[in-house]
């Protein structure tokens, strides 16, 4: 097949799905008129202007924020606002009825895969690491994102055997002890999974993921980022403290013909595009080291009048998508397309440049 005729990639998982119902029963006063996930964090910064800025710069620009607590307040804080090219959409169930049923009641709502998270937690990680995870076993239904801690027994532990979560044990005092892998609270879900899920009050964790443990449906990734859940006053202090300085992250810069891919000379379509050995597997590094990844590149062939500008954005898509095949992703991609002898005369000799999300 000549690199003209190659098909694109699969379009990658776009859309994030972040339950913010919580009651937040044990913040206490914190949260008697305000939902957990809009306790103030840095300045006017919320705790979830934080989840959704990390969904955003990995690439999930259809962000679903479903509420119920307290939903209105969501809406005026998030609805319909674009976050670093992504769209926020906030679903208010009627009534808390956990949070199997906020899934299922959502489901034409749904992308036929997702992301699924917590809106009071943040869990630092490469989430399209989950996603390649996803994609290699064709059988699962889904793929949770798994910590290690000291004590699991507090938690309750995930026994992961080949890759495949096996059982779910509950915390008990006595049963087990140590360090373990316990669930992150973070799934790359297939939609389908939602058909599981039994009216009335339920959730994925007691009533869904056990029996596709067992039938060995569920992938297990460990990962190793940072975690905080902001349910109790300790934690929420420690969040103040240490997330506005852990999202100023070091930053990779990476030009790309020539670094990520073969430099054919003005590459602007897919068919030309042919990936440098090794160049997946060094961005996904540094994501899942919690570096930013930007791209900047010279377009010239725009000035020249090879191609337009629309080219390049539908290119740099296409690689966002291929990336995320392979667990990774680019923060931004910047471009210039100036040229001093520019053919188009508008892009003659400037110096500034564009950027696609």
């Amino acid at each position: 097949m000549s690199g003209a005729d190659r098909p694109p990639p699969r379009p990658r998982v776009r859309q994030a799905v972040v339950l913010v119902g919580g009651k937040g029963a044990r913040l206490g006063e914190f949260t008697r008129a305000t939902p957990t996930p809009l306790m103030a964090i840095d300045g006017d910064r919320v705790f979830l202007d934080f989840v959704v800025e990390n969904l955003a710069r990995q690439g999930f620009d259809r962000i679903l924020l479903l509420a119920e607590r307290f939903g209105e307040q969501i809406e005026t804080h998030f609805g319909g606002r674009l976050t670093h090219g992504a769209r926020v959409a906030v679903a208010i169930e009627p009534a808390p009825m956990g949070t199997g049923d906020a899934l299922r009641r959502a489901r034409n709502l749904l992308d036929e895969r997702f992301l699924l998270l917590n809106g009071d937690a943040y869990f630092d990680i490469n989430y399209r690491a989950l996603e390649k995870a996803l994609d290699a076993a064709t059988d699962a239904r889904a793929v949770l994102a798994l910590r290690t801690v000291e004590d699991a027994a507090r938690y309750g532990s995930v026994e992961l055997e080949g890759g495949r979560i096996r059982r779910f044990r509950e915390k008990a005092a006595g049963e087990f002890s140590g360090a373990g892998l316990i669930n992150g609270g973070v799934y790359l879900m297939r939609r389908d999974v939602v058909d599981l899920i039994p009216e009335g009050p339920a959730s994925l964790e007691g009533d869904v993921f056990p029996a596709l443990a067992f039938e060995g449906r569920l992938v297990g990734a460990p990962c190793n980022g940072y975690f905080i859940d902001i349910g109790s006053p300790d934690t929420l202090i420690q969040a103040r403290s240490e997330l506005p300085a852990l999202v100023r992250r070091p930053a990779l810069f990476l030009d790309r013909d020539g670094v990520i891919n073969v430099d054919h000379g003005y590459v602007h379509q897919w068919g030309e595009f042919d990936a440098l050995p090794g160049a997946a597997e060094t961005i996904a590094a540094f994501n899942t080291a919690g570096w930013f990844v930007f791209v900047v590149t010279n377009q010239a062939g725009v000035a020249h009048g090879y191609y337009e500008e629309a080219a390049i954005h539908l290119l740099h898509e296409q690689i966002r998508d291929w990336l995320a095949s392979e667990g990774a992703h680019i923060d931004a991609f910047y471009y210039c397309p100036f040229h001093p002898k520019a053919a188009v005369g508008r892009l003659s000799g400037g110096s500034s440049g564009s950027q696609t999300q």
